[in-house]
């Protein structure tokens, strides 16, 4: 079997660090001892996208916005979903992220970056919230869910102001979409609190295998 060869190292905002490895044509981005991401296994990650795309139409000029970069599996999904009228933005806190997608993974990328409907965004994607924006759609693929590993930080993205903000950066009927390793049941209440009807989605990491993760479909509620 091919050995891992470790392509470079990123600080995280706050604290902590990630690592690009590479084995053959498959990569892995580690935190520790923690694989956040593998080039295999897409499968949930897609369905972030389609799920979205599909509860909002293909009518106007819809706008959507992604948090997380990752290795492009939700950009590249909402792309295929979306018609060609459609605004995507693309928030990623840590920069080498987006330089590795340019680069040592351009091919896993396959030209979405270059997507006259994508604008990448180096930042918190919890700031582009909080500045509104009126959005269709926002899908986040922040961390491991509400549950984070990365940075403590990403709590205030799922906490009550957080979800507050969510709901009025949405226009309404406006879907929010989050992405989580594991199920939450103490956020799937706040997220009915928060003001939004509710599915909590099982998905497999691979289309036919693999760990079973957790989509949340939010649609935004007239109170």
């Amino acid at each position: 079997m091919l050995p891992w060869i470790h392509i470079d190292t990123a600080p995280i905002p706050g604290g902590g660090e990630l690592r690009l490895k590479r084995r053959g044509a498959e990569f892995s981005i580690m935190l520790g001892d923690n694989e956040l991401m593998n080039s295999r296994l897409s499968g949930s990650e897609e369905a972030l996208a389609t799920l979205s795309a599909a509860k909002i139409g293909q009518n106007g000029a819809p706008k959507m916005l992604i948090g997380g970069l990752g290795m492009g599996f939700t950009l590249r999904a909402a792309l295929k979903a979306l018609p060609s009228t459609a605004r995507i933005e693309v928030a990623e806190l840590v920069p080498a992220v987006v330089a590795w997608a340019r680069g040592p993974m351009a091919e896993v990328f396959a030209g979405s970056l270059e997507d006259s409907r994508v604008k990448v965004r180096e930042g918190d994607v919890a700031e582009m919230i909080r500045s509104g924006g009126a959005y269709d759609a926002i899908l986040l693929d922040v961390d491991n869910g509400p549950d984070g590993l990365t940075r403590v930080a990403n709590d205030v993205l799922y906490d009550s102001a957080g979800l507050a903000a969510v709901r009025t950066a949405l226009k309404p009927g406006g879907v929010f979409a989050v992405w989580s390793c594991g199920p939450d049941e103490d956020f799937t209440r706040r997220l009915r609190k928060a003001g939004f009807a509710v599915e909590q989605i099982h998905v497999r990491a691979g289309r036919a295998k693999g760990a079973r993760h957790v989509i949340w479909l939010g649609v935004r509620r007239e109170r």
